[in-house]
């Protein structure tokens, strides 16, 4: 009762910004029966023998985590159902694009008790899957008192989370102990986990999702398609900002602006974390001296010109085969990153910023293997392009040496898979 009230009293705080939010960007508009009321599908129960698996995916960058997972499962032949929720717009969309051919997908309920309850009646899940972790305490509880299993896959904690679960570790002891298994991403996950969850044999290392999600074949549909469609040659050089916020857009198009009298051949392509930004991405560049063109006006046989902004949520990882050169976004404020991992696997000469903790052990892998550079700064970021244009042979290494460490740590998702059907069956996991 009172994590309601709490919730009601944030929600009727919040309502300002969300009603402005909506009004400005068209966000928070849907989805709001099955977030308030827990009117998610109301489903038949799963056929005899059959479990069935509600997969939490918080937005776009869990949501592709959930491609190979879902199809290994799928294909392990342990007669499984899956839905799939989201919490955001753009991971709801993307979630649709991916699996609602097969699967049913919606928003995930807010964790009111009402919802949570009705959701769960609705659902009959098996076991609740919790993609890297959110910690929703009505959610896990309620769902352990369902009787379905609770399992955090691809599992991490922040800094700033872990922090906070620690100092109210006597709140939150319940919740932990409603785990039933962590699939932890790295040794650190792992410890700060075993920390917060009683029997720390439920916590297994798997190594990350995210290398196993990554694509490593250039010559894949997807990015081939785009490639044609936005003219892209071998003789190209792409050098690609994604995933980015301000002012990383910015610094890119400084960066275009100083090299291109002396590399003709370089091509720009900025890629925006969030779709509300769209529209002040394209004001920088309408206010910039050159001809650029929208991705969501790009159609085949059309002209594209040299600097491409990509409007368009869920391509992101099918342009990065299309790059050469690559700054991963989010990593000059205080987001934490995106997955560098996309760029890699493409063998992408990677850069990105300083603030990556939320990719802390993969940045450390990648740069004690020289696969990735950091750009701290507008002025290291022109000089990390300049010397992949100057030095193609320094540009080819490094994306050899990224491309190289993605392959050499696949083998998460089997992992994964393994531990989760061992949860299922009642067997031990160690």
């Amino acid at each position: 009762m009172v994590l309601n009230l709490i919730y009601l009293a944030t929600l009727v705080a919040a309502f300002p910004l969300l009603l402005y939010r909506s009004l400005r960007h068209k966000k928070y508009r849907e989805g709001w029966g099955a977030k308030l009321l827990g009117l998610v599908p109301d489903l038949p129960s799963p056929p005899a023998g059959v479990k069935r698996i509600w997969f939490h995916a918080v937005s776009v960058g869990e949501v592709n985590l959930l491609k190979t997972l879902v199809a290994e499962l799928d294909a392990s032949g342990e007669g499984w159902e899956f839905v799939v929720s989201s919490t955001s717009k753009t991971g709801y969309a993307l979630a649709v694009k991916l699996f609602a051919d097969r699967v049913p997908v919606f928003y995930c309920p807010l964790d009111f008790t009402w919802s949570v309850k009705r959701a769960l009646r609705r659902i009959k899940p098996d076991a609740l899957a919790l993609v890297e972790l959110e910690v929703w305490p009505n959610l896990i509880c309620r769902a352990r008192r369902y009787g379905a299993k609770v399992v955090i896959v691809n599992g991490r904690v922040a800094d700033g989370s872990f922090l906070w679960y620690r100092r109210a570790k006597r709140f939150f002891a319940r919740v932990f102990a409603s785990v039933d298994l962590v699939v932890a991403q790295d040794e650190l996950a792992a410890s700060r986990f075993r920390e917060l969850v009683p029997d720390q044999s439920r916590v297994l290392v798997s190594g990350s999702l995210k290398f196993d999600g990554a694509q490593t074949d250039r010559d894949n549909p997807g990015t081939r398609r785009l490639a044609q469609l936005a003219g892209i040659t071998e003789s190209d050089v792409v050098f690609l900002c994604g995933s980015t916020q301000a002012p990383e857009e910015e610094a890119g198009l400084d960066v275009y602006r100083s090299l291109r009298a002396d590399y003709p051949n370089l091509r720009l392509i900025l890629a925006p974390r969030h779709p509300e930004r769209f529209a002040e991405v394209a004001r920088l560049l309408d206010a910039s001296e050159f001809a650029w063109t929208r991705r969501s006006t790009l159609t085949l046989g059309d002209t594209c010109e040299r600097i491409l902004l990509v409007d368009a949520v869920g391509e992101l990882a099918a342009w990065w085969g299309t790059a050469q050169i690559g700054f991963v976004g989010g990593s000059w404020g205080s987001r934490g990153g995106q997955n560098m991992l996309e760029p890699a696997g493409y063998g992408v000469a990677v850069s990105f910023g300083p603030n990556t903790q939320n990719f802390r052990t993969i940045v450390e892998s990648l740069l004690s293997a020289r696969a990735a550079v950091v750009a701290a700064n507008p002025e290291e970021m022109r000089a990390f392009v300049k010397r992949c244009l100057a030095e193609p042979e320094y540009r080819r290494a490094l994306g050899l040496a990224a491309r190289n460490l993605t392959l050499s740590n696949q083998g998460a998702t089997k992992r994964t898979v393994d531990a989760i059907a061992s949860v299922m069956k009642g067997d031990s996991v160690v």
